[in-house]
């Protein structure tokens, strides 16, 4: 092809999101002939959305450049601001510092109103954000948003908004952040801003969601950005932090397998765009869930590579310390973690746990200070998923006071409301709590009932430990080679010859967790077949 040919055809791959193709023919353009400013700019869009940040920085440079050269200062200084926000994110403070003067220096020199005016508030709300002005960063976002507004500048208008919303909904102003996170995102998913910019707001709205809890908008967001994602098979940025965000959803939805199956995949993502910070919480939801179906080794494993991109892991490994047996450990690090953290909604992640292990040590007092300060922070942020955390809290104190009516009250209060946000193991965890507190109250069948559907919930999930929990309360632990109560059951009727599909039918479980229950079985009697198993059991007079 003619150096037209492959500039043309790279203009349309660009219009049409095939990044590679955009990146392959721009790049063979320019080698035949250089690139123009706005050219380069789509070489550079095409290498960002490949992954290749280095790349798409140099070409910005040149882009820069060249619009110097042609005396187009306000395309210059905008190019300035791109690569001198990059670089700050990256830690570079230096360069970026250098970047940004010169970008500031063009603007200043036209002299002009102009919506590069409100690119540079950006990294002046930044800047007000970090120094704790979190009022002055939101309403220093808010003059950039107006100034994208007035200026028809969609990209500059939403990366505005969806800070102002970050900022407000950190600072308490909840309602008021979501709303204007909500305004970034109909602008993004109507195809008004242009690519790299809509992934930063896909990242930073659900982020934003993700922490101050509010699971619906999170999961709303995150299925669009998975579309997004979708319609474009070679983008490499985003699509990492997007499969963590899935996974995040997915552990808290119970789907378990999946959200390790995501982690993995968004780790191979990291390994072409390392993204310290995501990548790290990719390792910490895989410790979660290794955690939660009794996988030790792995979880601590997963526990210690977030840890070393940097990531607190807390509260997930004191938990994993009091499930081996150590509640003082667990304690200790729980009680350092929330000492070097002032966050509110980081300390709100701390607290649950922190409300279990204080009981477990038999420190009620240290327990319902935590409670108190839980449900103060639910209070003043309002959603739902705080307001769950909290009541559970609220419910296993009055527990341990032995205040049986209200913590029933409370508890199933708490049920209630994990059952309608669908985290079926949190809710299953909140009715071994209700068991506990009927039959303090004297009522067996309750308790009987309770705990019945606890472990079904369990079951379901593979959640090895709270099941192991289960048959100890109940007395129902078997001798049988390390065998639960119900993989004896299942064993039984694998020895009379049932399927997995007639034996869930029996049990009335799923045929996944009898599938479940019969690899576990094999792997605890070392048997490689079901007849093998079967053998066992007739051996063992259990048919």
């Amino acid at each position: 092809m003619s150096a037209g040919d492959e500039l043309a055809r790279g203009r349309a791959a660009s219009a049409a999101f095939a990044w590679t193709e955009a990146y392959d023919s721009l790049a063979r353009a320019d080698e035949a002939e250089p690139l123009s400013a706005d050219d380069l700019e789509l070489l550079a869009t095409a290498a960002y959305m490949l992954g290749r940040e280095d790349d798409w920085m140099q070409i910005l440079e040149r882009a820069h450049q060249r619009h110097l050269e042609a005396g187009a200062q306000l395309r210059a200084a905008r190019c300035a601001i791109w690569i001198g926000m990059n670089l700050a994110t990256r830690g570079a403070l230096g360069p970026a510092s250098g970047w940004l003067g010169r970008g500031q220096r063009l603007v200043e020199r036209d002299g002009s109103d102009c919506a590069e005016q409100g690119y540079m508030l950006l990294p002046v709300a930044f800047q007000r954000d970090s120094a704790g002005d979190v009022d002055g960063a939101a309403s220093t976002a808010a003059a950039a948003a107006e100034i994208g507004e007035r200026f028809g500048d969609a990209d500059l208008s939403a990366l505005a908004a969806h800070l102002e919303g970050e900022f407000l909904v950190h600072s308490g102003r909840v309602r008021e952040g979501l709303a204007a996170l909500d305004q970034a995102m109909v602008a993004v998913t109507a195809g008004e801003v242009s690519p790299v910019a809509s992934g930063i707001v896909y990242c930073g709205v659900i982020l934003a969601c993700e922490d101050v809890y509010e699971l619906r908008r999170a999961q709303e967001w995150t299925a669009a950005l998975t579309r997004w994602c979708e319609r474009q098979p070679e983008l490499r940025a985003f699509t990492g932090r997007c499969r963590v965000h899935r996974a995040q959803l997915m552990r808290l939805r119970g789907a378990w397998p999946e959200a390790l199956e995501e982690t993995r995949r968004a780790e191979e993502r990291f390994e072409d765009a390392m993204n310290r910070a995501a990548a790290a919480k990719g390792y910490y939801l895989r410790a979660e869930v290794h955690r939660l179906r009794g996988e030790s080794r792995d979880a601590e494993a997963a526990y210690r590579e977030a840890s070393r991109l940097g990531l607190e892991p807390q509260p997930g490994l004191a938990l994993l310390r009091l499930a081996q047996g150590n509640a003082d450990a667990a304690a200790a690090a729980l009680r350092r973690a929330l000492a070097q953290t002032d966050d509110r909604l980081q300390r709100a992640g701390l607290l649950p746990a922190c409300v279990d292990v204080e009981l477990t040590v038999g420190d009620v007092d240290a327990a319902e200070s935590a409670c108190r300060e839980l449900a103060a922070t639910a209070a003043d942020f309002g959603t739902e998923m705080l307001g769950a955390m909290a009541t559970h809290a609220r419910g296993a104190v009055e527990l341990a006071k032995d205040d049986a009516a209200s913590a029933l009250a409370t508890l199933r209060q708490a049920w209630r409301a994990w059952d309608e946000l669908e985290a079926p193991y949190e809710a299953a965890r909140t009715r071994v709590l209700i068991a506990a507190a009927c039959r303090a109250a004297g009522d067996d069948d309750g308790w009987a009932l309770e705990l019945d559907a606890a472990r079904n919930a369990f079951e379901e999930l593979g959640a090895a430990p709270d099941l192991a929990r289960i048959d100890e309360l109940t007395g129902a632990g078997s001798a049988y080679h390390g065998l639960t109560a119900r993989e004896v059951e299942v064993l039984r009727l694998v020895a009379t010859g049932k399927s997995n599909k007639e034996i869930a039918a029996m049990l009335v479980i799923s045929e996944h967790t009898v599938s479940r229950h019969v690899q576990n079985i094999f792997t605890k009697l070392r048997v490689v077949s079901r007849t093998a198993a079967a053998a066992f059991a007739h051996e063992h007079d259990l048919v």
